[in-house]
């Protein structure tokens, strides 16, 4: 099975079907000591060995118990805290696909509560501004582009390059438009197929902080990419990602690899701990190894890679990539890139298509657990060390998180550490008004403002989700929708005909065409459906 059949942190479990079709053998690891006990081994360099415990009973959470190399719980016993010099502004932000990104309408996007507008010019070149315009504050996003500029539709004003003003319909022919009418602009830049965007208006761009992923520029390397808007909080959604224990329960039978029955302990080690996030590996207690290298960096980039190696002794690379943004208070927008220098041979007898249907099934069998939590971290207003119960068997990477948000999370408009947090000053705007949501999720959509009628605006529904996001599923959406209706348009004319025929042989001929014709018409409302519906559990159906 390929990796990219699902968007959540690839595990043993989706690794070895691929081994299994494709003849792999996985490089063998050496780990001493790797099953007994809980208790943290000192490596030194302040790395931490966190061995899965073998009973529950023993299984004590990470905040109640510290193990002897795990010099930061010291430190946080006597009441001090680490403190890393951190700004959320001077980073790089994965803003789209560049393959999405339309190529004759601006985009509006936020990271955090900070509005913005994407758009290509006449020269397909990217550009990005504050999504204001200087006029009357109406969104620009909302605009159009003519001859490659940028037209806010409130009063026709035109930008271009650099957030210039070059067009102002209403002043005098005389006129000079001052040199102060301009919009604040954001660097944008095109790395191995994501546009990335630079928030700081002081620092210039740090090159060396852009992301960039070994394996992804490896040759023969292949992905399946899609994109999500998800009504939960960024911080959330990587906890989720990097939570390797869930697939089995809530993913169960998703795809032809996870399973319930395979929920178990797990292993942990930690091998990095810096400012800028952490690393380490991770695997089944019952293999007694630990294939997974998982990497977290700042500000939202999580990592999941594996090293196999074929019967003829080559190596294969394989990545789970998430590239996350914060888009506002309970919602963020997550980039999926599953890929590997090898592929199924059952991956290419499937359409890109059901792979982004299926990633956001997988979604939403998390999205009411993960709503929920994000409710409850808004209300209780405590660390989450008082509200959550993490087992070194299973959340090593969830903990590791939030103490990293300890250090930095200062830096941030807010956040919940493991011991700390800072929730936002300022409640969540919701708009409701059509200039809001309803034009907000237009503008946002590179069908140009088109609504959709086939469900009502709703951030928690697949279409408004991923459908509108993603070029290649809008186009199938399209194509299978005006195949229904020709379809069904032609079984409606050839059972008329059947009726008017009066051979007995040219009735059967067209009654089976019709039937054809419905039938086809039923695959493609089936296939649009599997397109836009929202997953529902059985037990929760009607």
């Amino acid at each position: 099975m390929a990796l990219s059949l699902s968007p959540c942190l690839p595990h043993t479990t989706y690794l070895s079907k691929a081994l299994s079709t494709s003849k792999l053998t996985t490089i063998s690891v050496s780990f001493n000591n790797p099953l007994l006990g809980f208790k943290p081994v000192k490596l030194g360099n302040n790395q931490v060995r966190c061995h899965a415990v073998t009973d529950l009973k023993s299984a004590s959470s990470l905040d109640q118990s510290k193990g002897e190399g795990d010099d930061r719980g010291e430190e946080e016993s006597k009441g001090d805290r680490i403190v890393a010099d951190y700004n959320w502004t001077d980073e790089w932000y994965p803003l789209y696909l560049t393959k999405d990104v339309p190529d004759d309408a601006p985009l509006g996007l936020t990271v955090f509560d900070q509005q913005l507008v994407l758009y290509k010019d006449g020269n397909g070149v990217l550009h990005c501004y504050q999504d204001r315009c200087p006029h009357r504050l109406a969104k620009l996003s909302e605009g159009q582009l003519i001859d490659g500029r940028l037209e806010c539709l409130y009063h026709g004003w035109q930008f271009e390059g650099k957030g210039k003003c070059v067009k102002i319909p209403q002043i005098p022919a005389d006129a000079k438009i001052p040199r102060s009418v301009c919009v604040k602009t954001y660097d944008v830049k095109e790395s191995q197929g994501v546009v990335w965007v630079w928030m700081s208006q002081t620092t210039p761009p740090n090159p060396e902080k852009l992301p960039w992923f070994a394996n992804f520029a490896r040759p023969g390397f292949q992905d399946t990419s899609t994109i999500h808007e998800l009504p939960y909080d960024h911080s959330i959604l990587l906890e989720n990602l990097m939570d390797p224990a869930h697939i089995p329960i809530s993913h169960d039978r998703t795809d032809w690899t996870a399973k319930r029955e395979d929920a178990q302990a797990l292993l942990f080690e930690v091998t990095e701990r810096t400012d800028r996030g952490f690393a380490g590996w991770w695997g089944k207690e019952k293999d007694g190894s630990m294939p997974n290298f998982l990497r977290f960096d700042a500000p939202c980039v999580l990592q999941n890679n594996r090293e196999l190696v074929d019967k003829d002794g080559e190596k294969h690379y394989f990545t789970g990539l998430f590239l996350c943004r914060p888009t506002g208070q309970g919602k963020s927008m997550l980039i999926v890139r599953f890929g590997g220098t090898k592929r199924s041979p059952l991956a290419k007898l499937f359409p890109k298509w059901y792979f982004h249907q299926n990633a956001s099934k997988v979604f939403e069998q998390d999205m009411g657990f993960l709503s929920s939590q994000n409710e409850v971290l808004m209300k209780e207003k405590v660390p989450t060390k008082e509200l959550y119960i993490n087992l070194k068997s299973s959340d090593t990477w969830v903990a590791e998180y939030r103490k990293w948000m300890d250090k930095v999370g200062h830096g941030m408009p807010y956040y919940f550490g493991h011991s700390t947090l800072s929730p936002p000053k300022l409640p969540a705007v919701v708009e409701h008004a059509p200039a809001g949501l309803i034009a907000g999720v237009s503008a946002s959509s590179p069908a140009k403002g088109g609504i959709g009628t086939m469900h009502a605006p709703n951030l928690a529904n697949r279409y408004f989700r991923h459908v509108i996001h993603c070029k290649g599923c809008s186009s199938v959406v399209k194509a299978f929708t005006a195949w229904k209706k020709g379809l069904s348009a032609a079984a409606l004319v050839l059972t008329a005909l059947a009726i008017l025929a009066s051979s007995r042989q040219w009735k059967t001929f067209l009654v089976l065409s019709a039937t054809l014709c419905l039938g086809g018409a039923y695959a493609c409302s089936t296939a649009v459906a599997m397109n836009t519906t929202n997953f529902i559990r059985v037990h929760r159906r009607l």
